[in-house]
């Protein structure tokens, strides 16, 4: 099976091994296995890889794999584009769009995401969201 992160590469060898517990060794593949995750419902991964401050991380775990749970088996996760990426030991900015639907309605949204290490593992920390499709010089004008 081809990874859904749009990599164009077989699962086993793109996401899977991520998903399955070795560590991202950079942020923009962080970015395309948390897609890839999203995509095939794994709601635990989402959460291990969500930094505690992000203005998404939900104490209560059940209630936030529910909810992810239904944002997954609702959405069909079409493309995934980077347009840029920022990224050095510590920091990483990473532009991108995915092109998502949910029900009939077309969901695309550009995302400029902020990622960073703590002890040695990459972990989203959060993002500005602009539904549609923008580029990247749009994303740094918000």
């Amino acid at each position: 099976m081809k990874c859904p992160c749009h990599s164009g590469n077989d699962y086993k060898d793109c996401c899977e091994p991520f998903h399955k517990g070795k560590l991202p060794p950079t942020p923009t593949i962080l970015l395309r296995a948390r897609y890839a995750a999203y995509a095939l419902n794994l709601p635990d991964f989402i959460i291990d890889t969500t930094h505690p401050e992000c203005f998404y991380y939900e104490k209560d775990k059940d209630k936030w794999k529910k909810d992810l749970e239904e944002f997954s088996t609702s959405t069909i996760f079409k493309d995934l584009r980077i347009l840029d990426t920022h990224e050095d030991e510590e920091l990483g900015f990473i532009t991108f769009v995915a092109f998502i639907k949910q029900g009939d309605e077309d969901a695309t949204f550009t995302e400029r995401s902020y990622f960073v290490r703590e002890e040695g593992k990459w972990l989203y920390r959060d993002g500005i969201v602009k539904s549609g499709i923008h580029t990247n010089e749009q994303m740094l004008e918000i």
